[in-house]
């Protein structure tokens, strides 16, 4: 298979998992917002994400199950991928004020998305060799983002012109196109490994393998920095006296700026190695977060901040954050044992949603107890120890071959 037939298949497959997470990130905040629902509902409703946080749970069960007729991995993605369509033409029949029948879905919509995510990691696991990882984590991440724009923000732009159930259609549609590139993939067949094992032994399989647990401490530090900001970003910048609009526009402007570090993180990572592009796009995100150090300072000492400084801040944050957020899951890649992609990746990329749903819940204390200058000072505090760690820890051989096995030039 031609490499650019393997980005574009898991393009697709991002795209297609990035959009209903765009619209229950994005969009169905500001729709019950619009229908009343109190702002502490509105927070609760991120309880409906905890499927990517608890994945891991049933990974092993993907990896263990599939068919060899229709493609292992295959065979869970496209029944996935139709549940997902159908779930939108639901969304579409409810309407904005069903707000029983909508938490429901979304709770749907969140199962079928991670489990999907299950079996596409594992694909990309197998998919994609040392030399394209770089790169093909950069296209997960950038067709991410695209899915969730579509679904976030594009879909309410949409629902303003021509109402809620023609949108929910189209996104049906623009979803169903999106499964076109899986439903005609002829998924060779690979051998499974440990597939004769208990699903459970799996992942207790995964957590006993020597190093894991360190490496999983570091993924918490390396992620969590950078969160701690995130959560507060936009309230910081109500703060400052921005206006919805213009927090609007800066967000917008950040997406674009990730979409854009998602390719960059992508070639930079494969001409960099893995340590060196984990730790130096680890600093870049310190120091990117270290200028809201500087605006918050400013904003508490009584100057003003201005626009375009703001701007540069948001554009620099989400570039390097997406830039080693895709170094990071080109590492996850190579932590993972063959034929057991998915089980081994989504424990990792589990470990990374609770750390970051950890971080921004916490974030709002943080800037309570701290003011926006102490919380934004944590944050690169922590985004600096985890890049440092991060160089350090991979630098030594040792905990290498112990967690890899021989390692690659690549590191």
């Amino acid at each position: 298979m031609t490499r650019y037939r393997k980005f574009t298949l898991l393009a697709s497959l991002y795209f297609s998992q990035g959009l209903p997470y765009g619209f229950f990130a994005s969009a169905l905040p500001t729709l019950l917002r619009e229908q009343g629902v109190s702002l502490a509902n509105i927070g609760l409703a991120n309880l409906l994400a905890l499927p990517w946080a608890l994945k891991f749970l049933w990974a092993p069960v993907v990896d263990r199950h599939g068919s060899t007729r229709h493609g292992w991995r295959r065979s869970w993605i496209l029944p996935l991928q139709l549940v997902a369509i159908l779930n939108l033409m639901v969304l579409g029949s409810l309407g904005p004020t069903a707000a029983v029948g909508l938490i429901l879905v979304c709770v749907l919509m969140n199962l079928v998305a991670a489990t999907q995510d299950i079996a596409t990691d594992g694909l990309a696991v197998e998919l994609l060799n040392s030399e394209e990882r770089g790169l093909g984590n950069g296209i997960q991440v950038g067709g991410y983002r695209v899915g969730m724009i579509v679904g976030g923000g594009l879909l309410l732009v949409i629902v303003g012109r021509v109402g809620w159930t023609l949108s929910f259609l189209a996104m049906a549609g623009v979803l169903a196109v999106a499964s076109l590139p899986i439903l005609f993939y002829k998924e060779p067949a690979i051998e499974r490994g440990d597939r004769a094992q208990p699903a459970a032994s799996s992942l207790l399989g995964s957590l006993s393998r020597p190093g894991i647990w360190l490496w999983l401490v570091l993924l918490v530090i390396y992620k969590s920095g950078d969160a701690i900001a995130s959560g507060m970003i936009n309230p910081f910048l109500v703060d400052s006296g921005l206006s919805v609009q213009q927090v609007g526009w800066l967000s917008t402007l950040g997406s674009i700026a990730s979409f854009v570090g998602a390719f960059v993180g992508g070639w930079g990572i494969t001409r960099l190695g893995r340590r060196r592009g984990l730790l130096f796009f680890g600093l870049l995100q310190a120091v990117a977060v270290a200028g809201y150090v500087i605006a918050a300072f400013t904003s508490e000492t009584g100057g003003l901040t201005s626009y375009g400084f703001l701007t540069a801040l948001s554009i620099a944050e989400h570039f390097t954050g997406t830039m080693a957020t895709v170094a990071l899951f080109t590492m996850m890649m190579d932590v993972c044992r063959p034929g057991l992609g998915a089980t081994d990746y989504t424990l990792q990329a589990s470990v990374v949603v609770i750390a970051q749903l950890g971080a921004r819940s916490l974030s709002g204390f943080s800037a309570d107890q701290l003011s926006h200058l102490g919380n934004f000072t944590l944050s690169a505090g922590l985004s600096l120890v985890g890049a440092i760690l991060a160089g350090l820890l991979l630098q030594n051989a040792s905990f290498r071959d112990r967690l890899l096995g021989p390692t690659e030039s690549s590191w």
